[in-house]
């Protein structure tokens, strides 16, 4: 196996039905312009609240992409 070089960039998900649903999009959002996404660590999961009720969650988290090869 070749050696290879990440680059890390991060972001946060949102969704309004649960964590997973908010890891998903936003690993699918940044597929879209990131090629070579191979990990992600989750680092923050809060929460946003309206009116005394939860309304959306949001996980803080590290995107891990490969860079290519020259």
């Amino acid at each position: 196996m070749a050696d290879r070089t990440y680059r890390v960039t991060e972001m946060v998900g949102t969704s309004p039905d649960s964590i997973e649903q908010a890891i998903r999009g936003a690993i699918a959002r940044a597929s879209l312009t990131l090629r070579h996404v191979d990990w992600f660590e989750v680092t923050e999961i809060r929460g946003y609240i309206r009116d005394g009720q939860l309304d959306h969650y949001q996980v803080g988290m590290k995107l891990g992409f490969r860079l290519e090869d020259p």
